[in-house]
């Protein structure tokens, strides 16, 4: 009898991790572990660091995300330094900001999540890729998907001087103003953006919702939990990526807490479990209850689906439209479907980029002024921006001369990761029966975790144990002699041998 299903490694995401499934005597699903099996060192390596180098240290964090990060730190270190940012500095932050979540999301949907509608979740896993989804749809709209996304982070490369690591964020400011001529590209990027967005939406309803098949799937119990919700919020209540509070939402809908950056660790703690380099986030005033859903849990989501549940509403008219559709045919908020999160990433698409084209028209963005110079002693600094993947959060504390002390790095997949881990446990268990699993129902437990958007490395905070060691010993000939396996931190349940989607005897 198969005791031990592996999902090694698993795919489509940002970082590593692996799924282990444990299986009882009579074939069934005992638990399944989302482990993420890296460590990175962020947090410790910035002490003794400038606090000016933390937006291009936290940059490197992750490839995907490095806007989200660069942000966060920016905004620390205007608290940091008790500075408000020139008006026309934030028309270019935001404006860049939105194009990052529009592009981002973009990947997401085309390259990422969307393969498991637009091909098929059961499909060959050699079609489940982009260049299966070019297929399906056509050569030009594989044009359209690439061409958008090429001039979106030309954009971002214009702006903040870097695509991949942008370098325009200052205490105060940014470091480039816009010129008349540039305005007039960002406005003509960000109508190409909206037409995209709208085209996405209706490639969304036409693949996935007339799917009665898909739309069982979205609403089955095998993808839904009964969390509490974070995201942040403007001051109507409307979703918003670069500013406002951090809104708390409970299972049934009702606002449990709403709260400034500076007040993050009254509501948020951290919880470790020495299967994973991951922390655990839950709300400190309802309490860590284990992997549990419901209102006497702590658990709670960020991400696209949770900011639409906190939120009364979008800023801009056509995601309003958008965001009515959605709750009024999943029901009224919160919508507790885990592979919802794919449609609520689509409206936030639409809503980042009716958000390009404000900010691109607004006057202020060609103002000349864009940076305050800040004058106060540095001692403390918090920055939260809503990353693609859910709310973010850089806490910085420094000496008088601005040298970081303490950093502490909440990231978007820490505060989903125990609903992470409780979704591919439930799909598992409801998927995997008599102890069989073929490719095909192993891709739809790794869609449980994709729905979020996980960025493992940005995630790798704790260190509960030894890191991992394998070591080999081969011969003169390179026969392989001996093997010694240190397991380190995390619960490694795989057995020599094993290959990703393989079963291992026990």
């Amino acid at each position: 009898m198969t005791r031990h299903i592996v999902i090694d490694p698993i795919t489509r995401l940002e970082g590593h991790g692996k799924i282990d499934v444990i299986l009882n005597d009579q074939g069934e699903v005992d638990h399944a572990y989302f482990q993420v099996p890296e460590l990175r060192g962020f947090e410790k390596f910035a002490q003794g660091r400038p606090a000016e180098d933390m937006p291009q240290i936290t940059s490197r964090i992750c490839g995907v995300c490095p806007m989200a990060h660069h942000m966060a730190a920016t905004k620390a270190l205007d608290d940091l330094y008790q500075i408000e940012p020139a008006p026309a500095a934030r028309v270019i932050r935001e404006l860049a900001y939105n194009t990052f979540m529009f592009e981002d999301h973009a990947l997401h949907f085309y390259f990422l999540g969307g393969p498991d509608f637009i091909v098929g979740p059961t499909a060959p896993k050699d079609q489940r890729n982009v260049l299966g989804v070019v297929a399906k749809v056509g050569v030009e709209v594989g044009k359209k998907v690439i061409a958008m996304r090429r001039a979106a982070r030309d954009l971002i490369s214009l702006l903040a001087g870097k695509v991949i690591h942008p370098v325009f964020g200052l205490p105060g400011g940014v470091s480039r103003q816009v010129r008349a001529e540039e305005q007039e590209r960002a406005v003509q990027v960000a109508r190409q953006a909206v037409e995209f967005a709208e085209f996405t939406l209706g490639a969304f309803h036409d693949i996935v919702l007339k799917n009665r098949q898909y739309v069982a799937l979205i609403t089955s119990p095998a993808y839904t939990h009964q969390t509490y919700y974070m995201g942040l919020v403007d001051e109507k209540n409307r979703v918003n990526f670069y500013d406002g509070a951090v809104r708390v939402v409970t299972p049934q809908g009702k606002e449990y807490a709403r709260f400034q950056a500076r007040d993050y660790l009254k509501h948020i703690a951290e919880h470790v479990e020495p299967w994973s380099f991951m922390k655990f986030c839950y709300l400190k005033n309802v309490g860590w209850k284990g992997f549990e859903e419901g209102p006497a849990s702590g658990v709670y989501a960020v991400a696209p689906l949770a900011r639409l549940n906190v939120s009364d509403g979008m800023p801009t008219p056509k995601a309003q439209a958008a965001y009515e559709e959605f709750f009024g045919t999943l029901g009224p908020r919160p919508v507790h479907h885990t592979l919802a999160t794919h449609w609520a990433r689509v409206i936030e698409l639409l809503c980042a980029a009716e958000m390009m084209l404000q900010l691109a028209q607004s006057p202020l963005l060609v103002d000349p002024n864009i940076r305050n110079i800040p004058t106060a002693k540095p001692a403390e600094g918090i920055g939260i921006v809503e990353a693609p993947r859910g709310t973010l959060i850089h806490h910085y504390a420094t000496d008088e001369k601005g040298v970081i002390t303490m950093a502490n790095l909440i990231v978007a997949t820490q505060n989903n990761a125990a609903r992470i881990a409780m979704s591919v446990d439930r799909a598992a268990k409801a998927l995997i029966k008599g102890g069989q699993a073929d490719d095909g129902v192993l891709n739809m437990i790794e869609m449980a975790f994709r729905a979020y958007d996980p960025c493992n490395g940005c995630a790798t905070h704790s260190l509960p144990g030894h890191m991992p060691l394998l070591l080999r010993i081969y011969d003169p000939r390179h026969r392989l002699v001996n093997e010694i396996r240190r397991a380190g931190g995390f619960t490694d349940f795989q057995g020599r041998g094993a290959e990703r989607a393989g079963a291992t005897e026990e």
